[in-house]
């Protein structure tokens, strides 16, 4: 999602600023998009500073089945310039803007200290039969290898329906899922 935000964006003309803990990723995007471009390691002072001078933040942090980090604090807001955008995609998971909230299509904005927030939990809801279609052209092969093989040999079968797999026979085995929702797990034997 973030990357393709970034495409957007730098296609449009806009200055763009992209942060992240891995450096491998943020050598993949500079090999990608040069000088069009800046990234800078994820850490408090250079978040402050990208705030500061950001018109449109979007927060695209993932860490599949778990919550998403906070990384942009309501003292946070203070600094940033007024009117300025915080379009939260991580909101599914928490978000990552401590004040975040989920709204839906009819009503996708609200305003705190001045910063417009935009928290649709099901952002390609509003072209509905083209993000289905993008969802079922990847995840079709899946439900396929299940409906054919049954769950417990296509766990054996498939790592990424083994690592996807959250509940199983009335335990949830998703380690990261068990610590967003402080619920115990179960390793998958």
């Amino acid at each position: 999602m973030g990357t393709n935000a970034c495409k957007m964006a730098v296609g449009i003309g806009a200055e763009v600023t992209i942060l992240d803990l891995s450096s491998r990723r943020l050598e993949y995007l500079d090999d990608i998009f040069g000088s069009a471009i800046t990234t800078l390691y994820s850490n408090e002072a250079n978040i402050e500073a990208s705030l500061a001078e950001a018109d449109l933040v979007i927060g695209a942090v993932l860490i599949p089945g778990a919550a998403a980090p906070m990384l942009i604090r309501k003292e946070h807001l203070k600094i940033m310039k007024p009117g300025a955008v915080i379009v939260d995609v991580a909101v599914d998971q928490g978000g990552c803007c401590e004040t975040i909230k989920a709204t839906y299509h009819n009503e996708p904005i609200y305003i705190v200290d001045g910063i417009v927030h935009y928290g649709v939990a099901n952002m390609p809801g509003v072209v509905a039969l083209s993000s289905t279609n993008s969802l079922t052209s990847v995840t079709n092969r899946y439900g396929l290898l299940i409906a054919n093989n049954g769950i417990e040999k296509a766990v054996e079968l498939s790592p990424p329906i083994r690592h996807g797999l959250n509940l199983h026979q009335g335990k949830l085995t998703n380690r990261a899922v068990a610590e967003a929702t402080g619920i115990s797990h179960t390793e998958l034997g």
